[in-house]
């Protein structure tokens, strides 16, 4: 598979739908794909509940998730440039992109 720059997925809908399971199903299936989470709960560190976050699997990366401590403050801004950073270099790697959450301001 060949990935071109601007031709990512997104995998959005509501809470508790199966989007983190499509996902990592997608990547593992596909091969060369890296999964950018978009959810703004996940980014915190130990708010497991509730979040469905992307779960750690071998050969499967997952970006922005577990970025903050809960009593941080983490706004849209820090999130605009982690996310930049972690889909420049997934590019890099020649990945195709998945964005996956239900975040629409992270989107």
């Amino acid at each position: 598979m060949s990935s071109r720059p601007g031709r990512d997925l997104a995998i959005v809908g509501a809470t508790a739908t199966g989007k983190s399971d499509l996902a990592a199903r997608l990547a593992t299936r596909l091969g060369r794909v890296e999964l950018v989470s978009v959810d703004a709960m996940a980014v915190y560190k130990g708010l497991d509940v509730g979040t469905a976050k992307l779960p750690p699997r071998e050969g499967l990366r997952v970006h922005l998730v577990d970025l903050a401590d809960p009593a941080e403050e983490f706004s849209v801004a820090r999130f605009q440039e982690a996310s930049r950073r972690a889909v420049a270099e997934a590019r890099e790697r020649g990945s195709l992109v998945v964005y996956v959450g239900g975040t629409g301001l992270y989107h």
